[in-house]
């Protein structure tokens, strides 16, 4: 078996003030009293973890606040929840504490709350920098928004900004995609995150695309524009890190990098996900019952798997290569079932490696997820 590694902590928020049409995730409408009773039984669910001692003298390397919104809650409550999870998992100068926001649930207070308390990263859904772009997605808010969160968290006190985009919006052009490149990036943001746009059955958007009212992703020009992302944000000195993701130097996401290099992470709340000790496992996806569970003292659990040496060796391949560096040729052995698939794949031009490491070739990283289903 591997050895104890650093893990981190998240805690997802599963509240946001009204679904994006292209949304497929677990989330409520911010209400009060749902919030309220949500934060009770996040609590609960803190204090079973800790008495379990599942992470005990494990190093925190991130605790991360998801969603949903987490900033749908007041700031002073994230703060409290902040507050109850280091009771639980002491944190030191180094842990990453992130905390997700839409730019519009903010305010230069709040923001200022949140850096006092200890949330030393913020990581802002800005979508795009073309208001044209929010309409056929159903993402509220203004451009402005964006700018105006940006400016407050950096008088706040936040030195680590991310900024998320998407990318292959129906009304997007490869024109319209560089100039939010270009807007963004006067930001100064130390980190950006860069999603094509997918269709998630069930979602409004696959509702509005299959009625005609709007078009669907054009894959070929998808394409295009993650090269233009590599091409602009690499030329404003971020690293392409990982697939979707760009950092200055010393800015990648902690918690992030947990997923892409075979780490623990330990999810809280409802519909969140988890990975310790070589077991996965997932929470209910309905606030209601992850309530009445951990109101009976039980954790929540929705489904837990226990991975083989196999299996873990399997994923820590497929996750690695999501990264631009690769993953060390070492933990790839002749014996392992992947070996002929990569072999294969290499032939394709969708692999490379050497003596020392194996990774996507800029080919495969437009083809990753077909990629990752052969491995599987």
């Amino acid at each position: 078996m591997r050895p104890q590694r650093d893990i981190g902590i998240y805690l997802h928020i599963p509240f946001c003030r009204q679904r994006c049409h292209f949304c497929a995730f677990y989330l409520e409408v911010a209400r009060t009293e749902r919030m309220d009773v949500f934060r009770s039984a996040l609590e609960q669910e803190i204090d079973l973890y800790n008495r379990q001692g599942l992470t005990s003298n494990r190093p925190l390397r991130s605790l991360y606040f998801g969603g949903g919104t987490p900033t749908a809650l007041p700031a002073t409550q994230l703060v409290s929840l902040l507050d109850r999870a280091r009771t639980a998992w002491p944190t030191d100068a180094s842990t990453e504490i992130t905390v997700e926001a839409h730019p519009s649930t903010v305010t230069a207070v709040d923001l200022k709350i949140l850096a006092d308390a200890g949330f030393n990263r913020i990581s802002f859904g800005a979508e795009s920098m073309d208001e044209n772009d929010f309409v056929p997605i159903g993402r509220p808010g203004r451009v402005r928004d964006t700018d105006v969160a940006v400016e407050a968290a950096r008088a706040a006190g936040f030195v680590n900004i991310n900024l998320d985009l998407m990318y292959g919006l129906p009304s997007q052009s490869l024109t319209s995609w560089t100039e939010t490149l270009q807007s963004l990036l006067a930001l100064e943001p130390s980190h950006v995150s860069c999603y094509a746009l997918t269709i998630e059955e069930g979602t409004r958007l696959a509702h509005d695309i299959a009625r005609n009212v709007v078009p669907k992703p054009d894959d070929a020009l998808q394409v295009d524009m993650e090269s233009a992302a590599e091409t602009i944000l690499q030329a404003a000195g971020l690293v392409h890190y990982e697939i979707s993701n760009y950092a200055k130097p010393g800015f990648a996401s902690r918690h992030n990098l947990l997923y892409w290099t075979d780490g623990d992470y330990l999810g809280l709340g409802p519909s969140a996900q988890s990975y310790v000790n070589g077991v996965r496992f997932g929470n209910v996806a309905d606030l209601t019952a992850y309530v009445d569970l951990l109101n009976e003292h039980h954790l929540p659990l929705a489904e837990r798997a226990g991975l083989s040496e196999d299996d873990q060796q399997r994923d820590a391949l497929v996750f690695g290569l999501r990264l631009v560096e690769g993953i060390p040729r070492r933990l790839v052995h002749p014996d392992m079932p992947q070996h002929r698939t990569l072999a294969s794949l290499s032939s394709q031009g969708l692999i490379e490696w050497n003596e020392e490491r194996i990774r996507l070739t800029a080919l495969g990283r437009r083809y990753a997820d077909s990629v990752a289903q052969e491995l599987y």
